[in-house]
């Protein structure tokens, strides 16, 4: 009698367990359904219907789209915009590149390109764009995630409370300026391929222009080049924008990948394969960021090299940046999640410390900042700033054919950074 009862209430746990089961696998072929459907959808606003398709040897898909029917064009702000074709003004004063040929030492090949240039071109009056794959937007920890740093990924010198800093695990080696109005900011910043020791981790080149507080209400506007195996499943290096007008809570996105800059430029895709890159003790190859604000529009432009205006974020997108900026930053930024309790490896820069010099570490060259008057200077007042200079660093120097530039980076992981 006590066995067969002692059967009655194992079999009933069975049952029990197995109606859990049974609901809970349920519930998650209807989650992951239901993420599936949210995937498609946000890939069906994100890839717009191209005139024309090419296959990059990277593994890219660059769509050529009308540049009326960009991603922009899906804010409700943006709807009757006229596109503004070209800047009504561009900065005086550009640092003139010629005077590089005069010190054959100091050799840099500028001739750079994006990989998907071998297979073709976009047609006028349509933009290049990244096609944004189901495996992109699942890599992300959420589809509202995709395409979006995480909160607190701004180096804030002189920080009363550098902790705040180190919770999001990101360091940095920049310079700086602040005190005064800026309405832009120019680098040629050298590109190379740092390796990356966690596919969650990045490591990028860039300048920050930025207004506002490092509270909730900040507003950035950022360029350069990134390695990110989280966004783009590779280590390839690429060019990137950002912006945020919320210290990265609710507003912005990398390249494209929500609405807000727009694009005019038929020949550079944001988010695609800079190619090549620098070598240690071999040939460098930089790129030149300008990021100015139209004195008569308000809006801020970009321009990639000396040939490529690329767009232009609306200054309705802003508040603080509506007006001017308080702060310029230009360096280095990498992710560290500390795998295994320790330092990570992942590179800044070219791997290596400043103090290798040219040819070894990673440079800033010929940084510049816009005034008021709509004309580059060079910075006044220029600090640095780094978490960690035994992991990191960063070197400031000037001269006559660099202009203020420095070099920086590291290779995270060492003897003395564990």
């Amino acid at each position: 009698m006590g066995y067969s009862g002692g059967c009655g209430v194992t079999l009933l746990l069975v049952f029990c367990l197995w109606g859990v089961f049974i609901s809970l696998s349920s519930a998650a072929r209807l989650s992951a359904s239901r993420q599936k459907l949210e995937v498609a959808k946000h890939l069906n606003r994100l890839n717009k219907s191209p005139v024309k398709t090419i296959q990059s040897p990277d593994g890219d898909t660059i769509d050529c789209v009308p540049v009326s029917k960009q991603p922009a064009f899906d804010h409700p702000f943006l709807k009757d915009h006229k596109i503004q074709t070209r800047p009504t003004f561009h900065p005086e004063g550009l640092f003139d590149e010629n005077k590089l040929s005069e010190k054959p030492k100091a050799k840099v090949h500028t001739p750079i390109t994006q990989a998907w240039h071998a297979n073709g071109r976009c047609p006028e009056d349509t933009i290049p764009i990244r096609r944004t794959k189901e495996e992109d937007v699942l890599r992300a920890s959420s589809v509202k995630m995709y395409g979006r740093k995480k909160h607190r990924a701004i180096p804030k010198p002189r920080s009363a409370e550098p902790d705040l800093i180190n919770q999001s695990g990101h360091q940095h080696a920049i310079a700086y300026v602040e005190g005064d109005k800026y309405y832009g900011a120019k680098a040629t910043i050298n590109v190379w391929e740092p390796k990356i020791q966690q596919p969650n981790e990045f490591s990028l080149s860039q300048l920050w222009i930025l207004g506002g507080s490092f509270g909730q209400d900040l507003n950035s506007i950022e360029a350069g080049w990134q390695v990110s195996p989280d966004l783009y499943g590779d280590n390839n290096t690429r060019l990137f924008t950002y912006w945020t007008s919320d210290a990265y809570q609710a507003t912005g996105c990398y390249n494209l990948l929500c609405s807000g800059f727009i694009q005019v430029n038929s020949e550079i895709a944001m988010g695609a394969t800079i190619t090549p890159v620098s070598g240690y003790r071999n040939s460098q190859f930089d790129i030149s960021i300008l990021i100015w604000k139209d004195p008569k529009e308000g809006h801020w432009w970009m321009q990639f090299g000396n040939d490529y205006v690329l767009g232009y974020w609306p200054s309705f997108l802003f508040s603080y940046l509506a007006d001017s900026a308080s702060m310029i930053e230009w360096g280095g930024e990498v992710v560290n999640s500390e795998p295994d309790g320790q330092h990570t490896s992942t590179q800044m820069g070219s791997g290596h410390f400043p103090e290798e010099g040219f040819g070894k570490a990673s440079y800033f060259r010929n940084i510049q900042v816009v005034d008021s008057s709509n004309n580059l200077k060079a910075p006044k007042g220029l600090g640095t700033f780094t978490e960690q200079s035994n992991c990191y660093d960063v070197q400031t120097g000037s001269n006559g054919d660099w202009g203020h530039y420095f070099y920086y980076g590291g290779p995270g992981k060492n003897p003395n950074c564990q």
